[in-house]
């Protein structure tokens, strides 16, 4: 009986997903702000019925009855934060909101199945993260002279990166995080904020030549010390932002097309410098020909794709564990085995609907300093999520970057919440001036 449960259960929560995923994208489409609203809080009950579902087929095949205690726990969560933003910010993006506790949700389940210690961590930190973000949106509207602190970003962000690459600890071959008291923190993570607004303070200053020299200079000051770091994924994803950032704020081809030159030519020095680079690349290249090594955790990931085929192998029914680092880099494979691949992509759809609302609101806003930092923050996410999901199957070399809000990964979590919560913010603030 409990075998036909969880059968029957693999296809509810895929048939969940689905509606859920359908309704991000025609939402918009609804013909009255009461009807966005009913599609809105019939999301929530798919999320909530989705969520319900997994933790049900865990408790199943595990036996392990904490599990519902620990599912009740999220479930006062995510309602407290869908309430807390209806209260508190009227007029905040529900969809966000929505999506972001749907990335959260099965994040928390498949660490759940993978982890149950690591899945209590994550979701330990998403609670502190959430109170703490919660007043973001208030402070945006409140406080405008966080545009003439450029310079203090920069300082900043290239202060903690330098430590980090003097003092940190090596991990898998990088040098990218601290360890406090037991606690592990990787402050690239939050420096990629600092960096977002110190690009969008300098060039909302000045697009003129000797600004944009100045600025693309400690930009690249900020990639160089995430390569000698070998934070191959955050010197990459700096790089992208920055070019997205100065193309918009200055209109001038000229500049994306040299940085896309001189990012060329410094992708090659790397390859032939640094024996890390050519490990992944020739771990892309042809992994079977060297499984047994570098091309192991490839190969692993592509195996488990391959096995839970469309409609996966069921909860616990495959064999992710396989996978070295399954829980950061390579979540998105254990998805995709034990979920299947209408599931998996059905998360790719989620996230693309949050990368497209927050260039919606980007582009939408006037003031030019909030538009470059929604653009920047909204092109790191959506170029982190093609950083992960790409090397996962092998479309790209593996970069060693986190799925936001789905992966393992205290100080990832932590950034994507706030960086939602400054566009949350931003969006609140322009929907305020329009009624």
């Amino acid at each position: 009986m409990g075998s036909i449960f969880c059968e029957a259960s693999k296809y509810l929560m895929i048939v969940l997903f689905a509606f859920y995923t359908w309704s991000c994208f025609f939402v918009f489409r609804a013909k009255s702000k009461e009807g966005r609203q009913r599609m809105l809080r019939r999301q929530i009950r798919w999320m909530l019925l989705l969520h319900l579902d997994g933790y049900l087929v865990l408790l199943v095949r595990t036996g392990n009855y904490k599990i519902m205690l620990f599912y009740a726990a999220q479930l006062l969560f995510f309602l407290i934060i869908i309430s807390s933003y209806h209260l508190l910010y009227e007029q905040s993006a529900q969809l966000l909101v929505n999506n972001m506790c749907m990335l959260m949700a099965v994040g928390f389940l498949i660490l759940s199945r993978l982890s149950y210690e690591k899945a209590v961590r994550q979701f330990t930190i998403a609670v502190g993260s959430m109170i703490f973000a919660l007043g973001i949106p208030y402070l945006i509207q409140k406080i405008r002279f966080i545009r003439r602190l450029a310079v203090l970003y920069g300082v900043l962000g290239l202060g903690a990166l330098l430590a980090v690459a003097v003092l940190g600890q090596t991990s898998y071959g990088a040098k990218i995080s601290f360890a406090i008291a037991g606690i592990t923190i990787q402050p690239s993570e939050f420096v990629k904020i600092l960096f977002v607004f110190f690009v969008a303070g300098m060039l909302h200053m000045s697009v003129e030549r000797k600004q944009v020299a100045i600025t693309t200079i400690a930009a690249a000051a900020h990639v160089v010390i995430l390569v000698f770091s070998r934070d191959l994924g955050g010197a990459l994803i700096f790089f992208v932002v920055y070019l997205a950032m100065l193309y918009v704020a200055t209109k001038k081809p000229v500049y994306f097309l040299g940085g896309l030159a001189s990012g060329s030519l410094a992708a090659a020095a790397a390859y032939h410098l640094f024996s890390h680079v050519r490990t992944r690349v020739v771990a892309w290249q042809d992994p079977l020909s060297v499984i047994d090594k570098e091309g192991y955790q490839v190969c692993q990931s592509l195996f488990a794709i391959g096995t839970g085929g469309w409609f996966g192998t069921g909860l616990t029914k495959g064999m992710p564990e396989k996978i070295p680092v399954v829980e950061q880099d390579f979540v998105f494979s254990a998805i995709s085995e034990e979920m299947g691949g209408v599931f998996a992509v059905c998360l790719i759809m989620v996230c693309m609907s949050c990368f497209l609302m927050l260039l919606n609101i980007a582009m939408q806003l006037k003031d030019g300093f909030y538009k470059l930092v929604a653009l920047g923050l909204g092109t790191m996410y959506g170029f982190q999520v093609f950083l992960t999901i790409g090397g996962v199957i092998k479309l790209i070399p593996s970069t060693g970057v986190t799925l936001p809000f789905v992966s393992y990964g205290g100080s990832s979590l932590f950034s994507t919440i706030i960086m939602f919560a400054i566009i949350q913010g931003f969006y609140i603030l322009r929907e305020t001036k329009h009624t």
